[in-house]
């Protein structure tokens, strides 16, 4: 990867809503060749997508919980994929090392909602149980990484 689109990718990870024009000045470019970098740094998938970072407590999630979840086999694997995307409460899916097969960040309005989430997922074809920690209080939580 070339030095300006590692640039571009730093940028537009701290801030997606930078402007062509504005990307362009930083990096010292024109708007095409910067326009030209950010679609290729798209199709080629380095680019997934651009968001916006909501307070999830403005919309009533007050739970935020991980859980680990002990999956007896990987022929259930498939289906339990299928069934956490199906489910918006869950923000994570992890396949992990240890005893837990996956671990899952949740997101419920209340411990009511969080209960009935884990009924659900515990009897799940496969999952043998759940082990979950309630989150008291975030101090850091974002999707940035360091670009190197």
């Amino acid at each position: 990867m070339k030095d300006v689109d590692r640039l571009i990718c730093s940028l537009l990870q701290r801030n997606a809503r930078l402007t062509l024009q504005e990307l362009a000045r930083q990096v010292k470019l024109s708007v095409p060749t910067v326009r030209e970098h950010v679609r290729k740094l798209e199709e080629q998938g380095i680019i997934e997508g651009y968001f916006t970072k909501l307070n999830p407590k403005a919309f009533g999630y007050d739970i935020a919980a991980f859980v680990f979840v002990f999956v007896e086999s990987s022929v259930h694997y498939p289906e339990f994929l299928a069934r956490c995307k199906r489910r918006p409460e869950i923000l994570e899916c992890h396949a992990i090392t240890g005893e837990a097969s996956h671990l899952l960040k949740v997101r419920t309005h209340d411990t009511a909602a969080l209960e009935q989430l884990l009924s659900d997922i515990q009897r799940w074809p496969g999952v043998r149980r759940t082990l979950t920690s309630l989150v008291l209080s975030t101090h850091v939580e974002t999707l940035a990484f360091p670009i190197r």
